[in-house]
């Protein structure tokens, strides 16, 4: 499997990064010692998480996912030096109010270190801006952990092009540790949110670039079509939204480059993310055998630059 360089933080992963947000919701412990297996086997070595997932189902607390991905590296210590381990801090607010003060940060990556069952994080990324908490002390806090051995580099997720320049600003004029990733939503169905003037700014500062909802919650799977499809999913909430025009123009592109390939649509969906200026890598969860093994396919597959732009039209 060819590895990629993840911008100037010194790591390289595969052009797909196992998304652990279903463990704990839709995936169970024996499952996801299958799931990571399979991934890791096939070639594949970056595994995203973080301190809330899975939060949001009932009866959880929030590090399920974490915890899950800690049993399974107890059970094969021989794993954690195959994977490049992504988590994230500062979703939600800690003790003190704040989610990416030194304090919260601090007792996040104990937490997370904790659950995951190791002694350092690979990428830890803040995952959403924190508007009480100036970007400088934010940044000292990353710095202090990166000088205690327990992280080796740091990014970002769901910041602005207008946040992530101050925070590069404020680590190039500081000398702290700047953000070496940035983690987006960016998909066929929403392209605004990382297009434009975050991607210049990731390009032109060298920053590597893992994207989320990769397959728009899984409508881009192709196997929502209509409200009757979405009865008793899980992800119903999430994938209402693109049952329109524009989702199913981008639906009937993708089941055509799917036929002429022999693949399925999701599968297209990641190989033009992959194939996209400035993605390292789309992050893509999987359920089952099935579908790491289709995630494993959509790395192998090759669009063509007409097949490629027939995708962004519909899309856009």
């Amino acid at each position: 499997m060819e590895l990629r360089p993840l911008g100037r933080s010194g790591l390289r992963i595969a052009p797909l990064v196992f998304g652990a947000n279903v463990f704990g919701w839709t995936v169970d412990q024996a499952t996801a010692f299958r799931l990571l297996d399979r991934f890791v086997d096939a070639g594949l070595n970056a595994i995203d998480t973080a301190d809330v997932y899975s939060r949001w189902v009932p009866g959880n607390k929030g590090g399920e996912s974490e915890t899950m991905i800690g049993n399974w590296l107890k059970a094969s210590p021989a794993r954690r030096s195959q994977v490049v381990l992504i988590t994230k801090v500062g979703a939600v607010p800690g003790s003190d109010g704040k989610g990416l003060s030194a304090k919260s940060i601090a007792a996040g990556l104990e937490g997370s270190l904790r659950r995951l069952q190791t002694d350092h994080i690979d990428l830890y990324l803040s995952h959403r801006p924190d508007a009480n908490t100036p970007i400088e002390d934010t940044l000292r806090a990353h710095q202090a952990l990166i000088q205690t051995g327990k992280v080796r580099s740091i990014g970002s997720s769901n910041y602005t092009a207008v946040g992530l320049r101050e925070a590069l600003d404020t680590a190039a004029a500081t000398g702290v540790p700047r953000y070496e990733v940035e983690q987006p939503e960016y998909n066929l169905c929403e392209r605004t949110k990382f297009e434009g003037a975050l991607k210049d700014l990731c390009i032109a500062e060298g920053l590597g670039v893992i994207v989320y909802y990769s397959l728009a919650s899984g409508f881009l799977s192709g196997k929502y079509r209509s409200k009757a499809d979405l009865a008793k999913r899980a992800r119903a909430s999430g994938v209402e939204k693109y049952l329109t025009d524009h989702g199913f123009r981008i639906l009937k592109a993708l089941d055509s480059v799917a036929q002429a390939h022999g693949a399925k649509p999701a599968e297209v969906a990641l190989a033009w993310l992959m194939a996209r200026e400035g993605v390292t890598a789309p992050i893509a969860s999987a359920t089952n055998i099935d579908q790491v093994d289709s995630l494993v396919r959509a790395t192998q597959l090759n669009l063509s630059a007409e097949e490629i732009e027939l995708l962004a039209t519909a899309s856009g």
